[in-house]
């Protein structure tokens, strides 16, 4: 007999480094019987969290159920790339219980709930949920939060001048989205953090929404799959920045991939990462490196000036041992030439 119930999707959605990726890894790894299916959307073109996802593989979720959408907006490239997408996880046997949306940190995640109306796909899958992870110690250090009082004190001097960054509006309107928050890295925020943290969103949120605190994306899946929200029948209560505009575009921000031979010291590395952070306005840094004797490659994920690393596997016979990073900034940040000199050994 046909299965003519709809596949539940959870989209998950989060500023830069929130913690998206480990999230989904660890959903991968505890799916409870679950058939999962994954698709992750990658904002410039070297794909990491796909690479890092695909490495999570198990029987519940096996590699062809993992699908990269790289260098591209999802909601910006529906019928060229999410539909068929889509249905090309609906016709795998057998068919997935449950699939997983990793949206870009960059992504606006109400024009892809617009796409789940779409006639090709709508009798087939429904919205579980959106779920919007939040960096806790970023929140409460108020990057995503601007002060109102001082806005409005400024503007008042200035009109002209509009205080309200690119980067507060994605994060508001994911917040806007979100039919659950995850107040993520909670480890790092503190006590005092975290309720800064917490205070921010009860602020900036439309609507009150759960906010759950994890660390290292560990979280019980039951808590976050089977909301059964469809929130493709509730957009209108989901605000948006942009509610209006006939399309979004990403001119804000941009990316470089920026290629080096091998590296001799990863304490140098990331002190150079630290210096595009602080010094270049580099919002995030992720890739592999490759270091002078080690067997391994080095996966390298940094937010701001926060830089983690890790030898992740092998290099494999015939792979290039190269060390490739992909800096990700608002448009004007970007100079290739800069970054490279930068990192440059």
């Amino acid at each position: 007999m046909t299965d003519l119930s709809k596949v539940p999707v959870t989209i998950v959605t989060g500023f830069l480094g929130a913690g998206k990726t480990t999230l989904i890894s660890h959903l991968i790894r505890n799916a409870g019987g679950r058939r999962l299916a994954v698709v992750v959307n990658e904002f410039g073109t070297l794909g990491v969290d796909g690479d890092i996802l695909a490495s999570c593989a198990v029987p519940d979720c096996p590699a062809e159920n993992i699908v990269e959408l790289a260098n591209g907006c999802i909601c910006c490239t529906v019928a060229d790339d999410f539909i068929p997408t889509v249905e090309k996880l609906l016709a795998l046997e057998p068919r997935p219980d449950h699939i997983l949306i990793e949206t870009s940190g960059l992504a606006l995640p109400k024009p892809l709930l617009k796409a789940f109306d779409w006639p090709a796909i709508r009798s087939r899958i429904t919205v579980d949920g959106v779920l919007a992870l939040a960096d806790a110690e970023a929140v409460a250090a108020g990057r995503f939060a601007p002060d109102v009082a001082a806005l409005d004190a400024q503007r008042a001097a200035d009109p002209g001048i509009d205080h309200e960054t690119p980067l507060s509006e994605v994060f508001e309107d994911q917040l806007a989205c979100a039919d659950m928050v995850l107040l993520t890295k909670v480890d790092l925020a503190g006590a005092e953090g975290v309720a800064a943290a917490r205070a921010v969103i009860a602020a900036e949120a439309p609507r009150p929404v759960p906010v759950i605190e994890l660390t290292e994306g560990v979280i019980d899946p039951r808590v976050i799959l089977g909301l059964g929200s469809a929130a493709e029948d509730d957009i209108a209560s989901r605000p948006s920045h942009h509610d209006g505009d006939d399309d979004h575009e990403h001119e804000d921000f941009d990316s470089t991939v920026i290629a080096l031979d091998e590296i001799a010291d990863p304490t140098d590395l990331v002190g150079r990462i630290e210096t595009l952070a602080r010094d270049h306005g580099i919002l995030r840094v992720k890739g592999y490196a490759a270091v002078t004797g080690k067997p391994m490659r080095l996966l390298v994920q940094a937010v701001g000036t926060r830089v983690r690393h890790h030898y992740d596997r092998p290099w494999r016979p015939g792979e290039a041992r190269r060390t490739t990073l992909v800096a990700i900034a608002e448009h004007d940040a970007i100079d290739h030439g800069v970054l490279h000199a930068v990192l440059q050994d």
